[in-house]
């Protein structure tokens, strides 16, 4: 079951990503948040800002994406930001509930994967010294 699956230009909240899949049936919950680092080993110079640019059909995708990588017996919410972010900032949360962890952790971990890999987000890495770069373009 999909809770949530929003691109959004809102600040992300992991409390409400993990309310929303919370459940009495549930037995366990796996997060994750990415946040905006100050570096990227593929640049020379610190990053400040990243800001996310996103495809106008991104959220639908998203809900296809979380889709196919959850089973009958996991809840999913997810959301991932658009626009100006500075360091430290959470980029995407995603919050997945099941009856037992191995379900929770596996989809976590394949709702992050196929949104790094398949969304249509691309990010403007800003430098310190102005300079900026796209990632994610191809």
């Amino acid at each position: 079951m999909i809770a949530i699956a929003a691109v959004t230009a809102q600040p992300l909240s992991l409390d409400a990503h993990v309310s929303a899949v919370a459940d009495a049936r549930h037995g366990a919950i796996s997060t994750f948040m990415g946040t905006v680092r100050d570096h990227d080993p593929s640049v020379t110079g610190e990053v400040t800002h990243l800001e996310y640019t996103a495809h106008p059909d991104a959220e639908a995708v998203l809900r296809s994406i979380v889709a196919e990588c959850i089973g009958n017996d996991v809840v999913v919410a997810v959301s991932h930001r658009t626009g100006l972010l500075a360091v430290g900032e959470v980029a995407v949360v995603v919050a997945a509930a099941s009856a037992h962890r191995t379900q929770a952790l596996a989809a976590c971990a394949a709702v992050v994967e196929r949104v790094k890999a398949d969304l249509p987000v691309w990010k403007r890495e800003i430098l310190a010294d102005g300079s900026h770069t796209w990632v994610g373009i191809t």
